[in-house]
């Protein structure tokens, strides 16, 4: 339980909220593929149509060519016969036209070959088809070529090979334009109807995140979809749980302190009533050795149960304690008892207070801890500040001889005192760290002081509200 506590407290929590395009989130696979796959299929389809457009304009063009080619025969004929009753004259084939001015072009030959006659954008060379009833696909088109019963006089129709594809691709590009309009439209249909639909999970998934070491309430069961009903309930008893677990580590620490302060506390007053019978007695000065090992022992047992407490989340709790309130009495306290108390200087902005989650105990023990080191490693002749900004955040000062970034991060570790001949434990900082980190705070070590030569400030710093 414990590792799994450290786990959610020095991990760095997720953001809330991400962009539905984001290819790693549900949302943004989703309108992916089915981005990919409307498009791909679109796709498909617009082929398909135009190998059947293509396959259907061709016998459509076929069926033209047949048509005229059948129906200029007996014209052609007529026109034949009507050219040797009026007698000789100049061949109607010598008259030609440009190329390519006309679509549908047709010429009349007889059975040797010959042109005897053509349309107006027909070349003069014969047709690169034979004489033979059917079609013929040659370099410059599809031909198809009738004739007369007797087979002296053909008829060869062509349709330009060019406007022919032409025809395809215009006719295939009418088909994938609305497909550039109807897939965005579709994209953004899709998007709309995913996101609607996924907003529960975003609910929920927005509700869990917000759940850490700080925060272990119930989520309250919204309308969900069936899907995601049992998640609730198994979040939900997860929770209770967890909190069961951390309320009986809690109840067990504070027994293990009562029970411990008890013995110790017993073994000293008997240990100080030995010393004033003893008085001048050559003994006198081990019973004295055995009073300091005594006080000693209760400061460092007094430590080891903060840890213990603060390694049992007692910083994780629902309530709400005022910075500025906890401050105040933490400081009256030392200014009363302490021997120090002279060196203890107390100010504060205006208006310099917040309110945070956790428990007052917690934070106290984390401003008795920092004052206490404060009073211990800091110069004896210099002041230690206790400052109260504006923004609720807490500032302690104390004069000392400037420390390297090393020495700032060996301080953190447990039982590490830095270079100082003071007494102490090596335990105040990590107890500060543990309990901060179960409030969303944290603990700002400098050295030098900001503005100054040397000296040594550790600032508590919240996280903005939620």
């Amino acid at each position: 339980m414990d590792q799994l506590l450290k786990t959610e407290k020095t991990a760095p929590r997720p953001p809330l909220r991400k962009s539905a395009f984001s290819p790693k989130s549900l949302a943004g696979q989703l309108m992916l593929w089915i981005t990919v796959i409307i498009t791909a299929l679109w796709l498909v389809a617009v082929g398909f149509g135009a190998l059947v457009m293509r396959d259907e304009f061709g016998e459509i063009f076929d069926g033209a060519l047949q048509e005229t080619a059948e129906r200029l025969v007996p014209l052609a004929v007529d026109d034949l016969r009507h050219q040797e009753d009026l007698g000789p004259r100049e061949n109607p084939g010598s008259f030609r036209a440009e190329p390519g001015e006309g679509n549908l072009t047709y010429q009349v030959r007889d059975k040797t070959g010959r042109v005897l006659l053509h349309s107006h954008a027909a070349a003069g060379e014969p047709f690169d088809a034979p004489l033979k009833v059917g079609f013929f696909d040659g370099a410059d088109g599809r031909v198809y070529t009738a004739s007369t019963a007797d087979g002296t006089i053909f008829v060869q129709v062509t349709y330009s090979a060019q406007e022919r594809h032409e025809a395809v691709v215009e006719g295939s590009l009418a088909l994938l334009l609305p497909v550039l309009l109807i897939v965005p439209v579709t994209v953004v249909a899709v998007w709309f109807v995913v996101r609607r639909v996924l907003r529960p999970v975003e609910t929920l998934r927005a509700a869990i995140g917000e759940k850490d070491g700080g925060n272990l309430a119930a989520i309250e069961e919204v309308s969900l979809p069936q899907e995601l009903r049992p998640i609730l309930r198994s979040v939900n008893l997860l929770l209770a749980r967890l909190r069961d677990v951390l309320a009986a580590e809690r109840e067990f620490t504070s027994n293990s302190a009562h029970e411990l302060r008890t013995p110790i506390a017993g073994a000293l007053a008997q240990t100080q009533l030995l010393l004033a019978e003893l008085k001048d007695s050559p003994t006198a000065a081990r019973a004295r050795q055995i009073e300091t090992s005594l006080q000693k022992l209760t400061k460092l047992t007094e430590k080891l149960l903060q840890l213990a407490r603060a390694e049992a989340g007692i910083g994780v709790t629902e309530t709400t304690f005022d910075v500025a309130d906890v401050v105040g009495v933490v400081v009256t306290d030392f200014q009363r008892a302490s021997e120090d108390s002279d060196r203890i200087r107390f100010t504060r902005d205006p208006a310099g207070s917040r309110t945070c989650e956790g428990a007052a105990d917690a934070f106290a023990i984390v401003l008795r801890n920092l004052i206490e080191n404060a009073l211990l490693h800091g110069r004896p002749d210099e002041p230690v500040g206790v400052h109260l900004t504006e923004a609720g955040n807490v500032r302690i000062r104390n004069g000392s001889p400037r420390m390297s970034d090393a020495d700032l991060v060996a301080v953190r570790k447990r039982f590490a005192r830095g270079r100082t001949l003071a007494p102490g434990s090596g335990l105040g900082l990590s107890i500060a760290d543990r309990l901060l980190a179960q409030m969303r705070a944290s603990l700002m070590l400098t050295s030098p002081i900001p503005g100054q030569a040397d000296g040594f400030q550790a600032e508590i710093v919240f996280a903005a509200a939620r």
